[in-house]
């Protein structure tokens, strides 16, 4: 009788340290659930929405009560009005069309020829991703180095006086050589990642059938990579959209260099200090970007139900 009474009080202990675990773990999940999500709400959708609002309106920043709506009027002199908007958008999908052809194909071809296990490859690993890892303003500083008119390699080499960084018909291009220079090991390491996982038996397979190394990648291998190819499709987009840190720290994003990005922080941290107006600038390269992000996500969804 007194070990049955025992099993029971030990049953009943044991059911009330489970309820107790489970509410304690209800609790943790709660907190690692609910404190991300205000954060994300606090830091990204409040000001998202904020910027929406104020798109309408003209502000200079400084009272509250100085708000004054005035609609869609600031969009209207964005597309009509204001000279360096059009540049802009042309730049960027400059920007875009670069990133996607140079860094983008030399780094998906250097993480090939890495992915064969070759004598040093993590010598070269490093040697290419440590671009990645420094700031826009030392890889600034570093191009500066080759690109001075007075005292750069590349004037040196050629015997030219070229100012880089200056000359509004060429300044675009320097900065995006400086750009895929950092952007080439980015891209490298993600698809040496996606190349890890493929299975060798598709490799040994299409050797077996007498396929050739090129027709094995671009046949067998690229297709199986084709959730790596998306993400660095929306990668090398939303990278191309919110450029901003070098043509900020060369000239401000004026003189050839100009960007939506560039564009919104000069009209709301320059001088002028358009609240208004530069929201409207951030909505629009905001759904620019939801656009192709959109696009991404409704292509993934679509292979999860396959």
């Amino acid at each position: 009788m007194a070990i049955t009474t025992t099993k029971r009080r030990s049953k009943g202990s044991t059911r009330r340290v489970e309820k107790r675990q489970s509410t304690r773990d209800r609790l943790v999940v709660m907190a690692m659930v609910g404190v991300p999500t205000l954060f994300v709400i606090w830091l990204v959708w409040l000001p998202a929405l904020a910027s929406v609002a104020l798109s309408f309106t003209r502000w200079n920043g400084f009272k509250l009560s100085g708000i004054e709506w005035v609609g869609t009027q600031n969009y209207k002199d964005i597309v009509t009005i204001y000279p360096p908007f059009w540049p802009a958008i042309q730049n960027n999908l400059i920007w875009l069309v670069f990133l996607f052809i140079l860094p983008t194909i030399l780094g998906m071809l250097i993480a090939v020829v890495l992915d064969r296990e070759m004598r040093g490859s993590r010598f070269y690993q490093t040697a290419f991703y440590l671009p990645v890892v420094l700031s826009m303003a030392l890889v600034g500083f570093i191009w500066q180095l080759f690109y001075s008119a007075d005292q750069g390699l590349l004037n040196a080499v050629l015997g030219t006086r070229i100012d880089w960084y200056g000359d509004p018909d060429i300044n675009l291009w320097s900065v995006l050589v400086a750009t895929s220079w950092r952007h080439t090991g980015y891209i490298m390491v993600i698809y040496l990642a996606g190349l890890k996982g493929v299975d060798a038996s598709l490799r040994e397979a299409a050797a077996v059938d007498g396929a050739g190394e090129v027709k094995t990648f671009f046949h067998v291998i690229l297709p199986v990579m084709r959730p790596i190819n998306l993400i660095v499709l929306v990668i090398v987009v939303i990278e191309s959209l919110r450029a901003f840190d070098l043509v900020w720290i060369i000239n401000k994003g004026r003189n050839g260099l100009e960007l939506i990005s560039a564009l919104v922080s000069q009209n709301v941290i320059g001088e002028a200090t358009r609240y208004g107006f530069g929201s409207a600038l951030a909505v629009i390269m905001m759904l620019i970007s939801s656009v192709f992000i959109t696009i991404y996500l409704r292509i993934v969804f679509q292979e999860e139900r396959r």
